[in-house]
């Protein structure tokens, strides 16, 4: 009898379940995408590229364009909150370290539907925000902050945050830190330090917590339909909007496929090596 491969033993599980779970679905969806959309939903059975000449469209561009943006600037944001969180996490005693990891983890154990419910009521008219502006004298009226693009980045920043802070935490608390004593005791200030140690020691986790945000936030539709209505709207609402209310498939398809080049492209470029040569 003919030994089954060591190789394959390893990779034929993970192969078989992205395969089934992954690949097949993915075609599905790109098939729909090729197919004409029945007049009461579903399909007609007929070959088009009308579905993804459509996305062309001013209106469609515009809901791409700021899923990228409000998905860039969560990204951005997470970012410039996690590093100096992480980065003070990682030079606490090690007893003390389990206790705040599970403190900063603990918004991500939290429903999401449950925390953008949360958010409706702290960021509305009558909310507990607005009533602190206007009894601290810093506002006269409420100030509209639900329904708005701040509203949804707000949200989606408080959702994926624990996504940066771990990764980087992991890749902050491996530094040595005889490396950053040795940049010091060679003259180097604050900011040398950081960018040609702190930085390139801290690459893997920061292209590892980009990705864990950049792209949930990219697909997103809960937070955007709750915090930001219509005028918010992200590929991923509209998606949602396309199956389920509009029953057309094959352009939710398209969509969806357009969505999934999006995040290709994110993954792709997080695996680049190039941007490390920058600190040497």
């Amino acid at each position: 009898m003919k030994r089954i491969p060591e190789s394959w033993l390893i990779l034929g599980p993970g192969a078989l379940y992205l395969g089934v779970f992954f690949l097949i679905p993915m075609l599905i969806v790109a098939g729909y995408s090729l197919l004409e959309p029945g007049p009461y939903g579903g399909t007609t059975g007929g070959f088009t590229w009308d579905n993804y000449r459509a996305l062309a469209q001013p209106d469609y561009l515009l809901i791409v364009w700021r899923s990228i943006r409000l998905a860039g600037w969560t990204t951005v944001l997470c970012l410039l909150i996690a590093y100096p969180v992480a980065w003070t996490l990682s030079r606490l005693p090690a007893g003390h370290q389990a206790g705040w990891i599970f403190v900063l983890t603990l918004p991500a154990w939290l429903n999401l539907l449950i925390k953008n419910y949360a958010w409706l009521i702290l960021l509305r008219k009558e909310g507990p925000l607005n009533t602190w502006l206007q009894a601290a004298g810093i506002t006269q009226a409420p100030v509209e902050m639900l329904f708005t693009e701040g509203a949804v980045i707000l949200g989606l920043v408080h959702t994926y945050l624990p996504f940066m802070i771990l990764p980087l935490y992991v890749a902050l608390e491996r530094i040595d830190g005889r490396l950053i004593e040795a940049a010091r005791d060679l003259g180097g200030n604050g900011w040398q330090v950081f960018w040609r140690v702190i930085l390139p020691q801290s690459h893997a986790g920061l292209r590892a917590g980009l990705t864990l945000v950049m792209v949930p936030a990219l697909g997103s539709f809960l937070t955007p339909d709750l915090l930001g209505g219509a005028g918010a709207m992200m590929i991923g609402s509209l998606i949602q909007e396309q199956f389920f209310v509009a029953r057309n498939w094959p352009l939710g398809a398209a969509l969806a496929m357009t969505c999934m080049a999006l995040i290709a492209g994110t993954l792709r470029f997080s695996r680049r090596d190039g941007p490390s040569d920058l600190w040497q």
